[in-house]
């Protein structure tokens, strides 16, 4: 694989990646109740500074992911806040679905992960 696909590849990996963050924070918006409501039955503290924190840190780390501006420390962010939404909303293991959302967000840590380690390649706004 030559170097300008590998770029082209993490490109496509960043893009991906953060449309899920961009979206979910942007549904949260106008869902404030609702997600509070369930950051409160998961015992939580602390509720709405948790709600306010998951909208900005969904929605500005995921563009700054998807243009590549300070992409290592906005992806190590998501991969960790990922790690996090499993434990802490996708524990109940007697649930198939909760075992593979639970597997889901380990999988999306992986790739921040790998976008952390590596870089955002070289189609980005900051190349380191």
């Amino acid at each position: 694989m030559t170097s300008t696909q590998q770029n082209a590849l993490t490109l496509v990996a960043r893009l991906l990646l953060a449309l899920l963050f961009i979206l979910a924070g942007v549904n949260k918006v106008g869902a404030m109740e609702g997600t509070v409501g369930y950051i409160t039955s998961k015992g939580l503290p602390l509720p709405e500074v948790a709600y306010f924190g998951t909208v900005a840190l969904e929605i500005g780390a995921g563009l700054l992911l998807a243009i590549g501006f300070k992409a290592r420390y906005a992806a190590g962010a998501l991969g960790i806040f990922s790690i996090l939404t499993a434990v802490f909303f996708h524990n109940d293991f007697a649930q198939q679905n909760e075992i593979t959302a639970f597997l889901k967000n380990l999988a999306i840590a992986g790739g921040m992960f790998a976008i952390a380690a590596h870089g955002p390649g070289k189609f980005a706004l900051d190349k380191g």
